[in-house]
């Protein structure tokens, strides 16, 4: 059995290296792997090939495998304080504080005592911040409630509250501030330069950092909350560093690629599926490994139209049938 986890280990990893040198060379402008291969090295005379791998396309993998590792891990820890096969890493609202965020940059600015740019940093800033309220409120909830379904209602309430503040502008807005709206909504791995990776990179890490730190007290939540309380884990603070872990990783991934549906539920569950066990020192991993192949693959199928397909689009197409799987499976 552990040589079985280690094999896949090691399948898991070559597959994310295949997938993301295919994601580099494939796409409007084929470059082949030669080619690719002399970028790299500098000794590319081609100055067309060099700009769009050096300034789109490998900053825009290496946003995908941030984001599907992210996501990936972020959902399964949902899953986890919640008893949940469904929870994904939105659940508490911090996607919704983020488009909030943005929402009142792009659709409210008019109203606003100060001006943002509607690009850039200035999303990505509001972003943050609507996110950050979300999670301060949740993390603010966490020290008064008992349980974790009752957490759950609280975290689904401030984002059905966020989203119906959207809604509002978005009935009031000109019609062109709630298309680029709803475009950012789609989610995109490619507005994500070199610029904000720099930030984007250290948040992630220190988010997935979090969720190494917790896998005892992950497993020992598995078997319920009044167990793991008699095994000596302290539960509020480790429900409090969970939502903190949790709206790191799904803030920052919404705040720089706009919100990135179904890969957060469904990958844990293929982690699960692939290595037959419940146990996180192997399902945190197989989630960055499983999380971050599955969103290269949605960003290689979304460029094989002439116009590129948002990244949401096609991880729906991925997502959906996972869950309408876990459904039937638990009847």
């Amino acid at each position: 059995m552990k040589h079985r986890k280690t094999n896949l280990f090691i399948l898991l990893t070559i597959l994310l290296v295949i997938l993301f040198l295919a994601d580099l060379t494939l796409g409007s402008i084929r470059i082949p792997l030669k080619d690719m291969i002399n970028v790299f090295l500098g000794n590319s005379t081609n100055n067309i090939n060099s700009e769009i791998l050096l300034n789109f396309r490998l900053p825009k993998a290496i946003t995908a495998i941030l984001t599907g590792a992210a996501l990936s891990v972020a959902g399964l820890l949902m899953q986890t304080l919640f008893r949940n096969p469904l929870a994904d890493p939105y659940i508490l609202g911090v996607s919704s504080g983020a488009s909030l965020g943005v929402a009142l940059v792009m659709m409210a600015s008019a109203l606003l005592p100060v001006i943002f740019i509607s690009s850039g940093w200035g999303l990505i800033i509001a972003a943050i911040i609507g996110a950050a309220l979300v999670l301060l409120l949740v993390v603010g909830v966490s020290f008064k409630v008992q349980n974790s379904v009752s957490l759950l209602i609280v975290g689904l309430m401030f984002g059905t509250m966020a989203s119906s503040l959207v809604s509002i502008m978005q009935f009031y807005s000109n019609p062109d501030a709630v298309k680029l709206f709803v475009m950012w909504n789609m989610g995109s791995l490619s507005a994500v330069t070199w610029n904000y990776m720099y930030v984007l990179f250290p948040v992630i890490l220190t988010g997935l950092l979090i969720a190494f730190l917790l896998t005892k007290r992950l497993n020992g939540l598995l078997l319920g909350e009044n167990y793991a309380r008699g095994l000596g884990i302290p539960i509020i603070q480790t429900r409090i560093l969970i939502v903190i872990a949790t709206g790191i990783l799904a803030g920052s991934v919404t705040a720089f690629t706009g919100p990135i549906a179904f890969v957060g539920v469904a990958v844990p569950h293929i982690a699960r599926g692939l290595f037959r066990s419940a146990r996180h020192q192997h399902l945190l991993p197989a989630c960055i490994l499983s999380g971050a192949s599955l969103l290269l693959i949605c960003d290689i199928i979304s460029q094989i139209p002439a116009h590129a397909l948002p990244v949401n689009i096609i991880s729906a197409l991925f997502g959906a049938p996972v869950i309408i799987w876990i459904i039937l499976k638990r009847k």
